[in-house]
């Protein structure tokens, strides 16, 4: 008769298929894995060649065809200077003129001070919403188009804050009518040569390259 007992395993010891399928498992996870960063290798060299590319052939002084950025975005600390930086020259502007019609240092006071951070907070939240749109950029720049597009629109908000506040201040709707006027004339005028003088001014801006070889 056959001998009783566990099959002969030749000394070695019975295989696990539970745990053969789990490496087995892991090693297709991780090849995988293996094969998609050989492709973002593969990628990432072809970029490089690219721009190694291009780098030759300007340092010898060939054409790199519209490669010049003309597409950017500003940082939020620009906008926030640029916002506050305004609002100090504005301010000044009105507390003259305020001063002129009104008569009293007190009267132009509180109706520069009633609007100083509201006229701030409200410019920095036009520019970051006009940030988005690349209309009127030219050459890595604002051009003359969008710089008083943009003086226009933000004079129509100032110009209705402006009377609000003196009117509510005074009490005197002529006069209140005077300082937003006069507001309107100047600070116009004014904008469009601040926003011009930010155009050429190079800090905050993030530039979007891409070469045409």
């Amino acid at each position: 008769p056959p001998p009783r007992g566990p099959p002969p395993t030749d000394g070695k010891k019975p295989v696990d298929d539970a745990m053969i399928r789990s490496i087995d498992k892991k090693i297709e996870k991780f090849e995988k894995k293996q094969e998609q960063y050989m492709a973002q290798l593969e990628s990432t060299k072809s970029e490089l060649e690219k721009f190694q590319q291009t780098k030759q052939k300007y340092l010898e002084g060939m054409s790199l065809g519209d490669s010049s950025p003309t597409n950017f975005s500003e940082t939020t600390a620009r906008s926030l200077v640029k916002s506050m930086m305004w609002r100090v020259i504005a301010g000044g502007v009105t507390f003259f003129t305020s001063l002129r019609f009104s008569g009293s240092v007190s009267t132009a006071l509180s109706i520069v001070g009633s609007d100083f951070f509201s006229k701030a907070a409200t410019m920095f939240i036009g520019e970051r919403v006009m940030n988005k749109s690349q209309a009127g950029r030219k050459g890595g720049a604002d051009d003359v188009g969008r710089s008083l597009a943009k003086a226009l629109l933000w004079r129509v908000f100032a110009i209705c804050n402006t009377l609000t506040m003196s009117y509510v201040i005074a009490k005197n709707f002529s006069m209140a009518s005077k300082i937003a006027g006069s507001d309107a004339v100047f600070k116009t005028g004014l904008m469009f040569v601040y926003e011009r003088v930010w155009a050429k001014i190079e800090w905050g801006k993030e530039y979007s390259i891409e070469f045409s070889i």
